[in-house]
């Protein structure tokens, strides 16, 4: 096809020494890739399908995203397609490429974004939206879907936002549910295949292929209507090649897809400077506030051996000293203790370190613990209880009791540890002011008990606190948020029962957001397509990097919402601190994650029972007891993948 696109790095280059940290802009990292731009024209069908990634926020963040690096390295191992990555630019250098005219652009090659069949977003937080219409304005593509001409990018949606991508609607083409790694693959087939046929139909016919394939979401292929209150009247395709509900993928093989195979090394300091595996996909633990567990169940594991050989792959392909043993519970994977002992064993004595993210207390044992830092790399140990009352942690079905923490912390502090570090909530359903002033009397029998049993005085108990956002897809997606003005002052009264207190104030760390950005996010997490006009009145007055408190304007937000709601009926408060009732029709309702939303509903309900002390419920983890019907398995044609496998992982000969 002769097909080729300049790089716009000359025109960069002089530059880049007037923008901060310039390092992130210009590529070639270890393990990057770098294709010629018709890589694909001499193969079976002639044609190249061009993906650019973005992940929407700074490269710091944005490299380590395991996401994108997936889809990044499964895209580039087809000779016939071409991948490459961008992330948001900060303001500095936006005003550079506004001022020169240069256009967003990849880091691989500089080539312009808008260039590439298809443009697709992660987004793993709401945030990110104004970096998106940043970016897609920057590239020279029209932020709106419905003026985008052939010429202009397929623009995709993924992540875990893009389970209610309705706020977005007006400015993406398409969205996509679920794991990536197989979705990626057969939108480039058909996307390959249009292409070879001298793309027939133009744009719209793309885009009917990728909704007829039942696999991708098209917004412009649906209608909302609204009746009088302001609620979802019905959401209808209006075209005969959409299907009622679009369902979510889920990838039930991770042993045949060992990614990264071939990590990303930054070039410039990120927010994650390790290795990272995912040893399972999915929760059934069933927290209610949880939709990262919600949204990818089932419970997949990897095989202790796929694990040994990830780490093994990544560490000489990388560099990197510390490994990431990631899952939404890494605890829980059903042959952790041997994982745990076989990596241990194996680089004992060199300068690889394990770790694991936040640990579950009733998943906590001391050996595992001691098996993590066996390289004489002691951190702090970080727990997540959630609610700082025994009542607040049944509500939320965190089955965690004081005592289960007292004790492994103890066992934690005997041990050796100085520093452990709790996770709580601020704002959960039915949450009174006692509920978050529990968080502190925690926090105090914690310090007591490590200056008990470790006979020292340097022990040290951090205290974070998040909001808690209803999110789509979950028991509390029904829920009422708490409003900002209640949150702050709930938090400034535990901020200050922590530091009246003479005896153990001094040794617990205290850390939390007031209640502005969780308001926004939750505008975003459960918005409608009316939404969209907020966050293009943000963006046009200079939102950016929203996921940042330094740049994240609550004032901006909230004069946008007047203006672009003026008349619809609707305000912030509708959006955010309203409780809905069971007949609403939710925004992302036509969207299916295989959960059942009478499932959802009757774990809602039960939520209540336990708040008012009509009930006393527990939701069981399924992958040991009998099943909930929350719908996944039958409705997705799925089921729960765990061990034991019964084998072991041996070290490695060292050569």
């Amino acid at each position: 096809m002769g097909e080729t696109v300049e790089s716009v790095f000359a025109r960069l280059e002089p530059h880049l020494l007037t923008v901060s940290k310039p390092i992130q802009y210009v590529g070639g990292e270890l393990n990057s890739t770098v294709k010629e731009w018709d890589c694909g024209a001499a193969g079976e069908h002639g044609v190249t399908v061009r993906w650019a990634l973005m992940y929407p926020d700074a490269y710091e963040v944005g490299l380590p995203n395991q996401g994108v690096q997936i889809l990044y390295e499964v895209l580039n191992e087809r000779d016939w397609i071409v991948a490459e990555r961008t992330y948001a630019v900060w303001p500095d250098m936006e005003q550079v490429l506004r001022t020169e005219q240069i256009p967003q652009f990849t880091v691989d090659a500089h080539r312009p974004v808008a260039a590439f069949d298809l443009f697709g977003l992660s987004f793993s937080t709401e945030l990110g939206y104004t970096n998106m219409l940043n970016a897609l304005d920057l590239a020279g593509i029209p932020i709106h879907a419905r003026e985008r001409t052939e010429d202009h990018p397929i623009v995709l949606a993924g992540g875990h936002a893009a389970f209610n991508p309705e706020p977005i609607a007006d400015f993406v083409d398409a969205a996509v549910l679920g794991d990536g790694e197989e979705v990626v693959l057969k939108i480039s087939e058909l996307v390959r295949e249009w292409k070879q046929q001298g793309r027939p139909g133009g744009r719209a016919e793309v885009l009917r292929r990728l909704a007829a394939s039942g696999a991708v979401y098209v917004p412009a292929f649906y209608d909302v209507t609204y009746a009088a209150d302001g609620a979802i009247a019905g959401v209808v395709p209006n075209h005969p090649d959409a299907p009622e509900r679009v369902r979510k993928h889920t990838l039930m093989d991770l042993d045949a897809w060992p990614y990264p195979a071939n990590p990303l090394v930054p070039l410039a300091e990120t927010v994650h400077e390790r290795f990272s595996v995912e040893i399972f996909r999915g929760c059934t633990r069933g927290c209610r506030f949880c939709q990262a567990g919600m949204i990818t169940r089932p419970v997949r594991e990897r095989s202790i051996e796929t694990i040994g050989d990830m780490v093994e792959n990544g560490v000489r392909k990388s560099g990197f000293e510390e490994v990431g043993l990631l899952s939404l519970s890494s605890a829980d994977h059903t042959e952790i203790g041997d994982v745990a002992k076989g990596l241990a064993d194996r680089y004992e004595g060199s300068n690889v370190s394990l770790s694991l993210p936040s640990t579950r207390v009733d998943a906590f044992n001391i050996t595992l613990a001691n098996e993590f830092s066996r390289n004489g790399r002691r951190s702090g140990l970080t727990f997540a209880p959630e609610g700082g009352s025994e009542r607040m942690r049944a509500v939320i079905n965190k089955m965690v009791t004081e005592e289960d923490l007292i004790r492994t912390v103890a066992t934690a502090y005997s041990h050796g540890w100085r520093q452990v570090k709790l996770y709580f909530m601020c704002g959960l359903p039915t949450e009174t002011d006692e509920d978050v002033l529990q968080i502190a009397e925690l926090a105090k029998r914690v310090i007591a008990k490590g200056r008990e049993v470790s006979g020292r005085n340097d022990i040290r108990c951090t205290v974070s606190i998040g909001g808690f956002v209803p999110k789509p897809h979950t028991p509390f997606q029904w829920a009422s948020q708490l409003d900002v003005e209640t949150t702050d002052e709930r938090l400034a009264l535990l901020r200050d029962s922590v530091r009246a207190d003479k005896k153990f104030g001094r040794a617990i760390g205290f850390r939390y957001h007031d209640g502005k950005p969780g308001i926004i996010e939750g505008l975003l997490s459960r918005g409608d397509r009316r939404v969209g006009a907020i966050i293009e009145q943000v963006w046009r007055d200079g939102g950016r990097f929203d996921g940042w408190s330094e740049h994240f304007s609550y004032d901006r937000w909230i004069a946008s919402a007047e203006q672009a709601l003026a008349g619809t009926g609707v305000d912030l408060e509708w959006f955010t601190t309203r409780e809905r009732e069971y007949d609403e029709i939710l925004p992302w309702d036509h969207l299916d994650s295989g959960l059942d939303k009478d499932w959802l509903w009757s774990d809602w309900e039960d939520a209540l029972a336990v708040a008012d002390g009509s009930a006393d419920i527990e939701v069981e983890d399924c992958r040991w007891t009998p099943c909930y019907d929350c719908g996944v398995c039958p409705e997705m044609q799925t089921e729960i993948q765990i061990g034991p496998t019964g084998k072991k992982l041996l070290p490695l000969s060292v050569v």
